[in-house]
């Protein structure tokens, strides 16, 4: 493979899907760095992700029923990275958590962590569930 894959516009998806457990969110973490680690982002952002994907993970399951697994699907463009995190069942309501420190609760911090990590994130709903879909961009 080519060491400069960043010239290509769409440079691939990877999908995992983990038990919603704790002790897996760590291979979710090293997934996505491993994806991050492919485009041009430096050193602190690929932490940044790892952060973002393991806040992520850890709200879902929270949410999530007994027997769920997350799904998290990652897209690498050449100027971005879009990752999406969901789980069957309700999932972590964005739209519910106050956009201030101010009226924060403690159960918002992971969506609150995750929003000021990433260029942008958002809610959507599926007949499955809900999900996460968080986008950081290339900074040249």
């Amino acid at each position: 493979m080519s060491p400069d894959l960043a010239t290509n516009d769409n440079l691939g998806t990877v999908e995992l899907a983990i038990p919603a457990k704790a002790e897996w969110v760590a291979v979710a973490r090293l997934a996505v760095a491993a994806v991050a680690s492919r485009l041009r982002f430096s050193v602190d952002e690929i932490e940044d992700v790892k952060l973002a994907i393991a806040e992520a993970c850890t709200t879902c399951i929270q949410y999530a029923q007994s027997a769920a697994r997350i799904a998290i699907t990652c897209e690498a463009e050449a100027e971005l990275l879009r990752v999406s995190v969901g789980v069957r069942g309700t999932g972590p309501r964005l739209h519910a958590v106050p956009e201030s420190d101010d009226a924060l609760q403690t159960d918002d911090l992971g969506i609150f962590l995750i929003r000021a990590l990433m260029d942008t994130v958002e809610q959507s709903d599926t007949t499955d569930g809900r999900i996460v879909v968080m986008t950081k961009h290339v900074v040249v």
